[in-house]
């Protein structure tokens, strides 16, 4: 094998960085040591000459984040501790208590719960893959775990508390990223006081899935532990296939009496069915006509792999105004594969195409590192919530050798025979020695300025220097060597209206560079996007969270990958446009009912391009909805509680492919759950969750290159869970 080229800066790029760094924060510690301290920590410092007060509390790192289904605080989008109303930017945080009620297992579920977030291609349903805003794809770096990037291909475990989306661009403080947004799975930390839960649950598919959650103070010291674990051993609902993992998450968290310090770690084993979906008839329109059970490949169509994940979160609070934070992950993810994958469809017979793959040897690996300096200060009679910082990621895959056989024609849909094509062996060398290899330094700056008691204005810059490595073959081919930097504003405006009214509205921009293994593409400039949005608000009925948002999003230099004689190819379209509506609602209706509901609208479509001018962007639906209710039913019986629910969510037509040739048609799916509390020493739930009600068979995304992958979303399923907290 070649030797990799290492990812470097240069001495000019070097030189510009370090003189970024040490100018920002030779500025923000002389504004640390400036600033006058407060009296102590209930006192209150103005925000301006008028009569605005806000608290400077040590406390205020600390606010409950959600209460129920509602949100409350999110550090997701400023990366400070803001009420959800002082943010001129939509955040939706779907709860702990809605992933519990909803016993969601994926981050796919988890998700239908919010506004303009789809499935797309999941890579055979291995991979978490999201479209936001119009905009996404698998491996594209926008699912974070705890604020940072990670290599993780399912970012949704039994460690998960909440899930955070930002909505639109976030480059200005998360770097290279799609402008649709970013996902931030937010995880369980230690608790200084004993606690923890056991449970069990079992499928109608068959097999089911046990977990342990234990968390509590270390006698005699400052130190909290948390360990999680969880085993899965799942029949896969279609005609063969099983599903195990494993799953073990301790973590340990020093509280001082100014500083915190978590170290945490994740370590997933996993083996999953690679499964491609259905095939899609481009005469008829819709999916061929055999049981949605029916795979078309073989038994060893299966992903093998393990994940790990270390974090260091780090806060010390130097006085009541300045905090610095120090956030650290390294993740990494190795897994083989294999696959009798579709390459033809003749619609007259039914006969397949297969040719036999397998990756044996990908890893992938994640450094991220960010250090924060936030700061409560008043300047000039205004006051001022600062945050400037400094940020390193390193990414780097390797898949090893590729496997590849001849297509051979050896299947019919009709007529399913397995086992006739057994595993391929032939390695290929102008496919192996896949390789990726990014390297980013940044630096921002950012102020939210409370410029009366009903404006605020949040102002924000970075700087990105980055470079790019990527290529295949034996010998290796350089497909992608590039060096290149950006400058990334944001500026947003909220204007309290009343103290539960918000009207808001950001301009902003993001970058994603080019790259490509499969094919040269020289250095090609990056795609950006300019986004703006405004809306508003609510705080309703002193229990509910709401919003209403429209957004506009233009990017240009898109890079598409199509599927021509067998063979990868990159184009890129000129621009690409997106814009819609979106409505988000969660919260408390009453003491006994609960809600989360949205509904969104996108028009995204290519502008300017050759070939797909005009082209709906795939697995891009115009509208999404959902509704979930709950009502909890107070001493049924001896203190006991039960608590009902039900809803659903709905997706309309999405394009299955770059061309338009099909389109995947949209669904309706309905769910309902029950749980009954028993009041004792050790509470007991037992909850019975029925998902897809009425057996619809629906396509939740395509591979967007071809009509021949498509996954099918799950039949009926019901779920039977006991519980004990301790």
């Amino acid at each position: 094998m070649t030797e990799l080229k290492p990812s470097f800066l240069g001495k000019k790029g070097y030189a510009l960085f370090s003189a970024i760094f040490i100018g920002t924060l030779a500025s923000s510690v002389a504004m640390a040591a400036e600033a006058p301290a407060a009296a102590s920590s209930s006192d209150k410092t103005t925000k301006d000459a008028g009569t605005m007060t806000v608290e400077a509390s040590v406390a205020d790192a600390d606010k409950t984040m959600t209460s129920g289904y509602q949100p409350l605080n999110s550090t997701t989008a400023t990366l400070t501790n803001m009420p959800l109303l002082d943010i001129p930017q939509v955040v939706n945080t779907v709860s702990d208590r809605v992933i519990e009620d909803q016993h969601s297992t994926t981050l796919d579920e988890v998700l239908n719960n919010v506004s303009n977030v789809v499935q797309t291609n999941t890579l055979g349903g291995t991979q978490d893959a999201f479209v936001r805003r119009g905009f996404g794809s698998n491996r594209d770096g926008s699912v974070l775990t705890n604020g940072l990037k990670t290599v993780l291909p399912r970012s949704f475990n039994a460690a998960t508390e909440r899930v955070e989306v930002l909505k639109g661009p976030a480059s200005t403080l998360y770097g290279i990223l799609d402008p649709g947004g970013l996902v931030n799975v937010i995880t369980k930390r230690p608790e200084r006081t004993f606690g923890g839960s056991v449970s069990a649950t079992s499928t109608s598919f068959g097999g089911g899935t046990g977990t342990v959650d234990l968390t509590g103070p270390i006698e005699g010291t400052n130190l909290a532990y948390r360990l999680i674990g969880s085993y899965q051993h799942e029949d896969y609902w279609r005609n063969f296939g099983k599903e195990r993992s494993s799953f073990i998450a301790p973590s340990l968290t020093w509280f001082g009496d100014d500083a915190t310090v978590n170290v945490s770690y994740a370590h997933r084993n996993y083996s999953t069915p690679f499964d491609r979906g259905t095939i899609f008839d481009l005469n008829t329109g819709n999916a061929v006509n055999v049981s949605r059970e029916t795979r078309f490949d073989e038994e060893y169509n299966i992903t093998d792999g393990e994940s790990d994940l270390a974090q260091l979160n780090a806060e010390y609070r130097i006085n009541n105004q300045w905090t610095a934070k120090f956030d650290y992950s390294f993740s990494q993810d190795k897994y083989s594969d294999n696959q009798a994958r579709v390459m033809k469809y003749d619609a007259a017979t039914g006969n397949l195409t297969r040719r036999v793959d397998a990756t044996q040897g990908s890893t992938q690996r994640q450094h991220s590192a960010r250090f924060d300096l936030q700061g409560d200060v008043v300047i000039g009679g205004l006051y001022n919530e600062i945050l400037t910082g400094v940020a390193y990621e390193n990414y780097d895959l390797l898949r090893t050798d590729m496997i590849r056989c001849k297509n051979v024609q050896d299947f019919n849909i009709y007529n399913p025979s397995y086992g006739s094509t057994g595993k391929c062996t032939s390695v290929s060398a102008a496919d192996s020695d896949q390789t990726i290899q990014q390297v980013s330094y940044s630096t921002y700056v950012q102020d939210s300025l409370y410029l009366t008691d009903k404006w605020i204005a949040v102002g924000a810059l970075r700087y990105q220097y980055f470079t790019e490595y990527a290529g295949k073959g034996r010998p290796f081919n350089v497909n992608t060597d590039s060096t290149d930097n950006a400058w990334v504003p944001k500026f947003g405006l909220v204007y309290k209206a009343t103290p539960t009214i918000s009207l808001f509205g950001n301009v902003s921009r993001s970058f994603m560079p080019q790259y490509s293994i499969a094919s040269y593409i020289g250095e090609l400039p990056p795609e950006t996007a300019t986004a703006w949005e405004a809306g508003a608000k609510f705080d309703l009925f002193d229990g509910v969270t709401a919003n209403v948002t429209l957004f506009n999003i233009n990017k240009n230099n898109v890079l598409y990958t199509e599927t021509i004689n067998d063979e990868s190819v990159a184009k890129t379209a000129g621009r690409v446009r997106s814009r819609g509506v979106e409505v988000d609602v969660a919260g408390a209706l009453t003491q006994n009912i609960n809600v989360i509901a949205s509904y969104g609208y996108t028009d995204a479509k290519v502008m300017e391009d050759p070939d797909y001018k005009g082209k709906m962007l795939p697995n891009v639906p115009r509208h999404t909805g959902s509704l979930f209710l709950t009502y909890d039913f107070h001493n049924v019986y001896d203190g006991n509680t039960l608590t009902v629910g039900g809803g659903g969510h709905a997706v309309s037509r999405r394009s299955g492919d770059n061309g338009e040739d099909y389109s995947l048609q949209g669904y309706a799916v309905a769910d309902a759950f029950a749980a009954y509390k028993i009041k004792a020493e050790h509470p007991v739930t037992l909850q019975v969750n029925v998902k897809n009600i009425f057996d619809k068979t629906y396509y939740t995304s395509s591979i967007a290159t071809n009509n021949l992958s498509n996954q099918i979303g799950d039949p009926r399923e019901v779920q039977f869970t006991v519980k004990m907290d301790f």
